[in-house]
């Protein structure tokens, strides 16, 4: 694990490009494994590209889609990936007191927007193949974990050698079960209150459908 900084003046990146080149500095020593680089779009894509032309590394996408509260949607109740991937946070649920019919209708709504998302971002072709490789999983940030948790269990499930999570911020707690999850975690920064993973980037604008598309044309995906 890369050392935590807590000092957000020295810490705080440009923009996602500006942090994917920062980490991927953090990660040459694996350019000579035949890394696979998977981002989670839409936010984590630009990070991902960076490390994937640092490494000479193919860029893969895998969807995922927090699950928000139904009053609040910013804050994650769980999470989803492909793969029929779920992770929830039973203590979350608990105490909003959030029942099984509920749920079930975020889940469905979010599960829509995920096949959305795949058609958009692959069309036909299927996910890289990851049988034995390692696999890198980059995402523009952590707060809680769910949605990266998620994006784990997902990627381990296709198979991959060894699993390596990539990510500029993340707070202590949610890095250490996180450790639970990937062979080694890769963070810069790991402050000990996480407010909002857009404070630490002075820009946090958002990505698009277009931006993420146009990284896999550029990159080149798939695993060949």
């Amino acid at each position: 694990m890369v050392p935590a900084e807590v000092d957000s003046r020295s810490t705080r990146f440009r923009d996602r490009r500006d942090a994917g080149r920062r980490l991927a500095a953090e990660l040459l020593a694996y350019a000579d494994d035949s890394p696979v680089v998977v981002g989670l779009p839409r936010g984590g894509v630009p990070v991902a590209e960076e490390i994937a032309a640092a490494l000479d590394a193919p860029l893969e996408v895998l969807v995922v889609r927090k699950l928000g509260a139904p009053h609040n949607p910013e804050y994650g109740i769980g999470a989803i990936a492909e793969g029929d991937v779920r992770v929830f946070d039973a203590e979350a649920l608990a105490v909003l007191g959030i029942n099984g019919g509920v749920l079930d209708s975020i889940v469905a709504r979010e599960t829509e927007e995920l096949r959305r998302r795949v058609a958009a971002y692959r069309g036909e072709r299927p996910l890289a193949d990851l049988r034995g490789r390692t696999a890198i999983v980059v995402d523009d940030g952590v707060a809680t974990g769910v949605t990266d948790t998620a994006a784990l269990r997902a990627v381990r499930r296709l198979g991959a050698r060894r699993l390596v999570l990539a990510v500029p911020v993340c707070p202590p707690d949610s890095a250490a079960r996180l450790r639970e999850e990937a062979d080694e975690v890769i963070c810069l920064s790991e402050p000990p209150q996480l407010y909002g993973v857009g404070q630490w980037y002075r820009d946090f604008s958002q990505v698009s459908d277009g931006e993420v598309i146009a990284a896999l044309g550029s990159a080149g995906s798939g695993a060949g």
